[in-house]
């Protein structure tokens, strides 16, 4: 089994992407039993305030010093790259918001559910802001995702009700600071290399690729190393 562990957010344009484009290859692979995705909390803004203050084109441009047409510019370039993947994406009008209530709801999922519910409400949280334009902050939205992902409706409350995950998202978003991440998407394969931002399609599909034959080879040094006793039809090896 190969494990993915991916640190994200659901306000980065590119980890929607990213996440989209690894799943593409990994269906296009037929390897979907053999792969595990491990989702890790990252907060792009941990400041954000937990209302709406500014469209997206004008924080855009505030934070890179762009014009406001300079800014939509590049918003639609990057909204493309999701439409080419058949995601209905809609950057420009995004409600930018504190992710963090959000990220506690995956903490949630990951520890009382299986992982069909924690993929669910993955890919609903990432919808919800770039697909509805929901703000990730308020409740109700939260409340009403997680529901929809499978979820039960008191649990979601409770979370949501709460600091409860808190420290788990800030256990997450050390690692990451331990690990030298300076961005997200940010994937390592089975612990050991790691892809620091969204590949294409055909990208992954090498990472992916050089991984399981990474696997099969150590495998096979292993067997051969070790020579395990087996039995067969015509008997048992000595």
């Amino acid at each position: 089994m190969m494990t993915i562990t991916i640190w994200s957010d659901f306000a980065c344009p590119y980890c929607y992407i990213g996440e989209t484009r690894l799943q593409n290859a990994i269906n296009e692979l037929g390897i979907a039993d053999e792969v595990q995705i491990d989702y890790r909390a990252y907060e792009l803004d941990p400041e954000a305030s937990k209302e709406v203050v500014s469209s997206t084109p004008e924080r855009f441009a505030r934070k890179y010093r762009l014009s406001l047409e300079g800014a939509k510019d590049q918003i639609d370039q990057i909204s493309a790259l999701g439409r080419e993947l058949g995601i209905d994406f809609r950057y420009a009008t995004t409600q930018y918001s504190n992710t963090r209530d959000a990220h506690r709801l995956m903490k949630l999922a990951e520890a009382k559910y299986d992982r069909a519910t924690v993929e669910r409400l993955n890919e609903a949280l990432f919808k919800a802001y770039f697909v509805e334009n929901l703000v990730l902050a308020d409740p109700a939205v939260l409340l009403a995702k997680g529901v929809e992902a499978g979820m039960k409706e008191d649990d979601v409350k409770e979370v949501v009700n709460s600091d409860k995950y808190a420290d788990e998202v800030r256990l997450d978003e050390r690692e990451a600071m331990m690990r030298g991440v300076r961005g997200v998407p940010y994937m390592v394969f089975n612990g050991g290399f790691a892809v620091p931002g969204a590949m294409t399609v055909d990208g992954f599909k090498m990472a992916l690729n050089r991984e399981l034959k990474r696997q099969a080879k150590q495998a096979a040094e292993i067997a051969e190393t070790e020579k395990p006793h087996q039995c067969g039809p015509e008997g048992c090896k000595l």
